[in-house]
């Protein structure tokens, strides 16, 4: 029987800015920007701004990072984990962006 690990969303402006200032790791791919920063407990925010289109484009994008994240999760190491959209997710195929997500985990990791 494997542990499962909870989340905590990461819901003020505070804890978004402490992430991106104070991360120990940053990985750009073309579909999303990963900010890590490890401490004691998991938290996780995903963000995607206008310039990824209307509410249902940027609602999209959101939910495939989080698919992503959920499905990984077994992967992940203690700190908070932020995720920012870019426009070329939603444009792109579930699997391709699967692909560099898992890409991105092994180089984080």
């Amino acid at each position: 029987m494997s542990s499962i690990k909870h989340f905590t969303r990461i819901k003020t402006s505070k804890e978004f800015n402490g992430v991106y200032k104070h991360s120990t790791k940053t990985w750009h791919t073309p579909y999303f920007v990963l900010f890590f920063k490890k401490n004691d407990e998991y938290k996780v925010g995903f963000v995607a701004s206008k310039k990824i289109g209307n509410a249902v484009h940027r609602n999209r994008a959101k939910r495939l990072l989080r698919a992503h994240f959920i499905e990984n999760i077994d992967l992940l190491s203690q700190g908070s984990y932020v995720l920012v959209a870019k426009p070329a997710l939603i444009e792109e195929n579930y699997q391709t962006t699967r692909k560099t997500y898992l890409h991105t985990l092994k180089k984080l990791i």
